[in-house]
């Protein structure tokens, strides 16, 4: 009777423990679910190459902004493509993105970190065929370049169609991999580290276009940029900082690049976060203050 009594204890405490440990694991996908409910309307994702609004889910940008809307030039090519987890404003003159925004939030960051994420070597570059003058992936071959995630892949990492789409050449610029995987992949890794204090980070990533650009591709229309930039928005924090690196091997660390909102507003001609409030929008662009920041100290 009494080893009865015992078997029974021990399966009721492993029932209770399976029931804690789903619990968890609806509590972390009702928090990504809530982040796409206040971007996007409540409709079916988007699947890879699929724009059309009746068949997705469309960001919300029309009426009221968001912190993902970029307002650019008028002069300036833009097709604007809602992924999942990514908008690509895309520029099919150069077949590069004007940039690149998406939100990361701490329980995103927490499942691309864990045992059960999604690796990236599972993962290849595809053109997005919907796209206007999207890249193939073997456009860069023999280039000399690396294809830059502008967005990059340990931020997708969380989920198959965000990985999926991250790999689509509409998020990929032409970069030396001295950078790339140099003082860049550094602001990268940082960014990454930071959205878990933070909670909620709001990433904008891009090339800044000039008339002076060298081309690579069979057809030489693939515009290579001669630098590039990161502005990164924590609105719990109410704080921003933005960085700019040339596309070469830089000689300092990547703390040394960090730059004003407003100075990459003024390389670019873009508008970030136009749907703030003006009096917070001009504090947090006109500062740089790296030590407002969580350390982070790369591995070299």
């Amino acid at each position: 009777m009494k080893k009865h009594l015992i078997y029974i204890f021990m399966l009721t405490a492993v029932l209770l423990t399976g029931c804690r440990g789903g619990n968890e694991r609806t509590e972390e996908t009702a928090q990504i679910d809530s982040f796409y409910k206040s971007a996007y309307n409540e409709e079916l994702p988007v699947e890879q190459g699929q724009h059309d609004k009746q068949e997705g889910k469309e960001y919300k940008s029309t009426g009221d902004l968001s912190l993902l809307d970029v307002i650019l030039p008028e002069r300036l090519d833009n097709e604007t493509v809602h992924y999942k987890s990514l908008v690509v404003y895309f520029n099919k003159h150069y077949r590069v993105p004007n940039c690149v925004a998406y939100e990361l939030t701490s329980t995103m960051t927490s499942m691309a970190d864990s045992r059960d994420a999604e690796n990236r070597a599972d993962y290849k570059f595809e053109r997005d065929h919907n796209v206007k003058g999207c890249a193939d992936w073997w456009d860069y071959k023999n280039s000399g370049y690396t294809r830059g995630h502008m967005a990059p892949a340990m931020d997708m990492r969380w989920d198959k169609k965000a990985m999926e789409q991250c790999f689509l050449m509409t998020n990929i610029c032409p970069q030396l991999d001295e950078m790339n995987d140099g003082e860049w992949r550094h602001v990268e890794e940082a960014v990454h580290k930071w959205s878990r204090t933070a909670k909620r980070l709001i990433v904008i990533t891009g090339p800044i276009l000039t008339n002076d650009m060298e081309y690579i591709g069979k057809h030489g229309d693939i515009a290579v940029p001669k630098s590039f930039f990161k502005v990164i928005y924590s609105p719990g924090q109410n704080r921003a900082i933005a960085f700019v690196m040339e596309n070469k091997k830089m000689p300092n660390s990547w703390t040394n690049y960090a730059t004003t909102i407003d100075k990459v507003e003024a390389l670019t001609g873009y508008d970030f976060f136009a749907g703030l409030e003006d009096n917070v929008e001009n504090v947090i662009e006109s500062k740089q203050n790296i030590k407002d920041w969580p350390a982070y100290y790369p591995r070299r």
